[in-house]
């Protein structure tokens, strides 16, 4: 039987199933519409997202400092797990030596295993004192090594600091602070003069290697004297800091050091902030100290204290300012 068909008033003639095909395609079409604009919508971009200096951004979204949910996620993880170590007791672990007996084997056994005869030194990228590799450079300090970080977070804070800022430390020793920031900046973006070459050698032999931060080639300059010149003429720092330094040296050269580094502060923005004390300024008496920071195109701008996150402990810091262009 031949296909039933009707006829147009134009006569153009449409088959069944022509007409049954398109009303499926249709109906498809229709029902891919209506789930389109009934489903919820979704976001844009689920990557996380971090503002404001404090959320960081030098280092994939690192933020420069923890939050109270941060605190309070840790404390939570911890009564969740059931833990209840003893405070200030340390299990030891499978190989249970102390840092003594490791430079002991370190020294006795010329490493942990090694090469003999003519390659020995062919293998090793950095040769590195056996008194690094247990670091007991992380014991210099009077204080634990994590405190670095609590500085870190205080200073980079309190200047909105950026990957592209520029950074001086003035005596960064070992770089328990000066890893952090380091870490966060620009390369070549972080400068610091340090005296003690112990300190030099651990910051460059070890530290550095270790926490995979060559290439970020910070300038570190061995000197006692505060002279700058070796970082380059021309580079404006957003920040300048000491933290336990300026008390150990001379009252007149901290003065010394601070006439050289004003014309390397950014003008008003830029920050410089001293630990501990500032007898090389109290000694003089408010009046005078107040004068010849003012003659020097500085000023005061206030006292602060910042807690440590890890240990009872704080610091008391005090920041100034470049006045004048």
């Amino acid at each position: 039987m031949a296909p039933t068909s009707h006829s147009s008033p134009k006569g153009v003639v449409v088959t069944v199933p022509v007409l049954v095909l398109c009303a499926a395609a249709a109906a498809v079409f229709l029902f891919f519409l209506l789930s389109s604009l009934s489903s919820p919508s979704l976001p844009a971009c689920s990557c996380p997202t971090t503002t404001g200096a404090a959320a960081g951004g030098g280092g994939g979204g690192e933020r420069i400092r923890r939050t109270a949910e941060d605190v309070e996620w840790v404390k939570s993880e911890i009564e969740a797990n059931g833990l209840h170590m003893q405070d200030n007791v340390l299990r030891k672990g499978i190989n249970p030596r102390t840092r003594a007996q490791q430079l002991q084997d370190l020294i006795q056994f010329k490493g942990i295993s090694h090469y003999e005869g003519e390659e020995a030194n062919n293998h090793t990228a950095f040769p590195c004192p056996g008194e690094l590799l247990v670091e007991e450079h992380h014991s210099n300090y009077g204080e634990p090594w994590a405190g670095g970080r609590d500085v870190y977070e205080f200073l980079a804070e309190s200047v909105h600091l950026a990957p592209e800022s520029r950074v001086l430390e003035i005596g960064c020793g070992t770089l328990r602070v000066g890893l952090h920031f380091i870490r966060y900046l620009n390369p070549e973006h972080f400068h610091c003069l340090e005296r003690d070459e112990l300190s030099l050698m651990a910051a460059y032999r070890y530290e550095l290697p270790s926490q995979g931060l060559l290439h970020k080639r910070p300038k570190i300059v061995r000197g006692a004297d505060m002279d700058f010149s070796k970082f380059g003429s021309g580079i404006m720092y957003d920040l300048i800091y000491a933290s336990a330094v300026f008390l150990h040296m001379p009252d007149n050269l901290v003065w010394v050091g601070l006439e050289r580094l004003v014309g390397k502060l950014k003008p008003l923005e830029g920050r410089i902030f001293v630990s501990h004390n500032m007898k090389f300024c109290s000694r003089l008496g408010g009046e005078e100290c107040t004068k010849r920071l003012n003659s020097l195109g500085v000023e005061y701008a206030g006292k602060h204290t910042h807690d440590s996150l890890l240990f009872n402990h704080y610091e008391i810091w005090f920041e100034f300012r470049r006045s004048k262009v």
